[in-house]
C-alpha cells in the first residue's frame, strides 16, 4: 500500500458518538487536525476542545462543501439503524449522497466509508439496499476510497451485545429466532477504528470485510454471553414472528426499539456473515469476560441517544 502524504485535516462524522469517537482519538494521537460533522454539536465528549464541531448542513449543500474544503480524509460513520418517525433509512441515504457530493466538490482526497457486510442494491431490506447504493455512489464519485464492511460492533458503548446481556439478566428465558444457527462475526469497535485510520492513510481503492476473529451462531453467541456473565437462562427457539412480537412488547416497556423485522430477516439470512479472513484481532469472548461485572446491568436505548443531543454515550 502506498502511503498518502501531506495529510493535515481529517473529518469524522459523529465523532461525539460511538465508532466515530474511536477513529477521532486515533487521528489526534497521530497529530492530525480533526473536525467532526454532527447533529449533536453540544454533546458532552472527552476531546477537551481538540475536535471542532460543524453541523451537517444537509439542507445547505454549499455550506457543507465549505466545511470540507482543504480536508484530506473524510471518515463517514453516518447512518440510522431503523426507520422511525424521527429518522428513516431513505433520509440517511439521501443525506449521505449529499455528503459525498459535497466532499467531491470540496476536493476531499479520500473517503473511508463504514458500510455493512453483504450490501445488495436488489435487497428487499432497506438497510442493506441503502448501504449498497451508497457504496456504488462512492465508487462512481472519482474520489479515492476505502469501504469497510463490519457486522456487529461491540465495545463500551455498544447496544446489541449489552442488551443481550441485559435480557439475560432480567428475563426468565431468552428466545432466539428459529433455530439460532445463522452466523455473525462481531468486531471490536477499536479494531474497526484501527482499520479506518489504516486505510485512510493509503491511496488504493479498497473494500474490506471488517470482521472479528470469532464466528458464532446466534445461539452460541447468547450461550457464550450467558456463561461469561454468570447468568444461566433457558434459551428457547421461537418462530420469528413470535420473537418479533416478544421484542415489540419489551420495546414498549423500555421505550426503545429492541429489534426490527428487517434485523431479524437479515440476521437469519446470514447477512452478518462472510467467508473471509478476520481483520479484527480482539475476541468478543475475552472482551465480555473482562466486562462481565458491568455488561447488561442497564439497558442501552438507541432512541434515548437519538433524542438526547447533549449527554455523552454511557459506557456499559
Amino acid at each position: 500500500m502506498t502511503a498518502m502524504s501531506d495529510q493535515t485535516i481529517h473529518v469524522v462524522t459523529g465523532a461525539f458518538g460511538y465508532s466515530g469517537k474511536y477513529i477521532a482519538h486515533r487521528l489526534l494521537a497521530k497529530g492530525y487536525t480533526v473536525r467532526t460533522l454532527t447533529n449533536s454539536a453540544s454533546r458532552a465528549n472527552d476531546f477537551t476542545g481538540r475536535v471542532a464541531a460543524l453541523p451537517f448542513n444537509f439542507d445547505k449543500p454549499d455550506e457543507l462543501v465549505r466545511s470540507l474544503h482543504n480536508v484530506d480524509v473524510l471518515y463517514n460513520t453516518y447512518w440510522v439503524r431503523f426507520n422511525h418517525k424521527l429518522f428513516k433509512h431513505a433520509d440517511a441515504v439521501q443525506n449521505t449522497l449529499i455528503l459525498l457530493e459535497a466532499a467531491r466538490k470540496a476536493g476531499v482526497k479520500r473517503v473511508v466509508h463504514i458500510s455493512i457486510t453483504n450490501p445488495d442494491e436488489t435487497s428487499p431490506l432497506e438497510y442493506f439496499r441503502g448501504k449498497a447504493i451508497l457504496e456504488q455512489a462512492l465508487i462512481e464519485s472519482g474520489m479515492s476510497y476505502a469501504i469497510l464492511r463490519p457486522t456487529v460492533l461491540f465495545g463500551k458503548e455498544d447496544i446489541l451485545i449489552n442488551n443481550i446481556a441485559w435480557a439475560l439478566r432480567h428475563l426468565p428465558v431468552f428466545g432466539v429466532f428459529g433455530d439460532g444457527e445463522y452466523r455473525l462475526q462481531p468486531i471490536y469497535v477499536e479494531d474497526l477504528a484501527d482499520l479506518a485510520v489504516e486505510y485512510g492513510a493509503v491511496q488504493e481503492n479498497q473494500i474490506i470485510n471488517a470482521i472479528g476473529p470469532e464466528t458464532y451462531t446466534y445461539r452460541e453467541l447468547v450461550e457464550t454471553i450467558s456463561r461469561l456473565i454468570g447468568v444461566r437462562r433457558p434459551i428457547i427457539s421461537l418462530p420469528p414472528q413470535i420473537g418479533y412480537w416478544a421484542g415489540h412488547v419489551i420495546s414498549r416497556l423500555v421505550g426503545d426499539v429492541l429489534i426490527t423485522r428487517e434485523e431479524i430477516i437479515g440476521l437469519m439470512a446470514n447477512l452478518l456473515y462472510v467467508d473471509s479472513p478476520p481483520t479484527g484481532t480482539t475476541k468478543l469472548s475475552e472482551w465480555v469476560q473482562e466486562h462481565a461485572h458491568t455488561l447488561g446491568r442497564r439497558y442501552t436505548s438507541e432512541l434515548a441517544r437519538r433524542k438526547d443531543r447533549t449527554s455523552a454515550y454511557q459506557s456499559n
